[in-house]
Formats: C-alpha cells, structure tokens, sequence
C-alpha cells in the first residue's frame, strides 16, 4: 500500500485489518529491531532524503547558532543537516539501537539523549530557539502532554516546525484496502512495514486537520504555516519516473507554530 512514488530500496507497507494482530505478536513501533535496515532505506529515498528533510529544512530557514532540538531524531540526517547550517542542535529518541546510529554518524561530543516524547522531557523549560519533530506526533493517540512538553523547553516566541502523515493519505490507503473510511475522527492503523527481509508492525493515529489545528492551539502554539511542498528538485534527475508520473503527491502535512 502507497500512496506515494517509490524507486530503489523501498519500505513495503501493507494495511493490517483491525484485530488481525494477534495477542503477544512482535512489540509495534520498535525501531530498535530494524534501526540499520531503515536507515540505509531512509537516507537516500525520495521520501526522506528528497521530501521530508528538505521540506523541514526550508521552513526552518536560517538556522545559524540557534537552539534546536530535534525530537525523536532517529539515526541523526535532519540533526546532521541542521548542524552542517551552523544550528546548535540536540537530539533525543526512544530508540537505543537508533542513538547508537547517529553517534556513529554525528561522532561522540553530540548531543544525544534517550527520551520518550510520551514522557518528560529532560530539558529546562526555555531552553530552545526552535523544536523540530518530523514524523513523530502520528505515533502518539494523545497529544496533550507531549505539545505541552513541547511548549515548555521553547522559548517564548520560538517555532515549533512538524511533520506528520498527511491525514487525506490515512482515508485513501483504507479505501484502497477496500475497508470504510473516516476522515473526521480520531483512529488507529496498523501497518506491516517489510525492509529487505524483516518485517515489523508499525501504528499510528489519524487526525484530521481540524483537531490538529484544535491541539496546537490549545497547547499555547499559533499556526503560521501549513505546507504541502514539492520534492526537492534533485528528484526529478535521481527518480525521473516516479516524478514524471507524480510531480507532486501527497505524503506528509507540515506546520509552523510559534510559542505564545
């Protein structure tokens, strides 16, 4: 299932019905178990080195000595960038195995913790310019704390900048899958994610624009951006055939929310 254009090594995903995953099957959403398989995928595919971290990298603009942190920064390629611009940048994950990764790409004096978004965080309140959180929140049925966490370690007037799957995607993979679709609630998906020969179980939660909307703003944040961008322009020579059937697609749905 994919609603996007896809060349070279891929992840192959498939729809899993509600209640087809059995009681004690694998734990879902762990990174840990499949970390070097999907960075090597992730590091150079359309959707993450063409897309997503362009995009992120042209809302956050001029980065130079700014505070930034980089919220659930798997193996590192965004804190990478955002540190080759000249940001000062820390990163936290909930995946050791994906830490372990971007030490060995970033080098050991990064700043680097263990931390869940679902849980406090171990930063000071106003301790950045800006936070960065790039295909993170879909993981989370609950927004509340983890915004408020958010809002705390900004400063007043910092930018929070988000990527999150686009919520039109969730209504056209279910309706491919042939099962009903709802876009206005709140639901979960399970999705069997399959990387060269390993397979895990992956869920997210749909949100609909408008309760996306109603949770920044009531975690204390003002929209200033809502994005649907265009590939980076190197994919249209790296993947002339998926750009030439789909010059645009939808994928992920980016903000820009400033702190109040």
């Amino acid at each position: 299932m994919s609603h996007v254009p896809q060349n070279g090594p891929v992840i192959a995903t498939r729809l899993v019905a509600e209640g087809a995953v059995p009681v004690g099957s694998a734990r879902v959403n762990d990174y840990d178990s499949f970390a070097e398989a999907y960075t090597a995928v992730n590091d150079a595919s359309l959707i993450g080195a063409y897309y997503a971290r362009p995009a992120i990298l042209a809302l956050a603009g001029e980065v130079a000595r700014r505070r930034i942190l980089d919220a659930g920064c798997g193996s590192g390629p965004l804190f990478e960038a955002l540190r080759d611009r000249g940001a000062i940048v820390t990163g936290f994950d909930q995946s050791a195995a994906m830490l372990d990764l971007a030490r060995r790409r970033l080098g050991d004096d990064a700043d680097l913790q263990l931390a869940d978004l679902g849980s406090p965080l171990p930063f000071p309140g106003g301790a950045f310019d800006d936070v960065i959180t790039c295909l993170v929140l879909h993981y989370l049925e609950d927004w509340t704390g983890p915004l408020a966490e958010l809002r705390r370690v900004l400063r007043p007037g910092g930018r929070l900048i988000v990527a999150v799957d686009h919520p039109f995607v969730t209504v056209l993979a279910n309706l491919d899958a042939g099962r009903k679709a709802s876009y206005f609630g709140v639901s979960k998906r399970t999705e069997e994610w399959t990387i060269g020969d390993q397979t895990a179980l992956m869920t997210f939660w749909h949100r609909p624009l408008h309760a996306m909307a109603e949770a920044f703003t009531a975690a204390g944040f003002r929209i200033s951006v809502i994005s649907e961008p265009e590939p980076d322009p190197a994919a249209r020579e790296l993947f002339p055939d998926d750009i030439a059937a789909k010059p645009r697609f939808l994928c992920f749905l980016f903000f820009v929310l400033h702190a109040s």
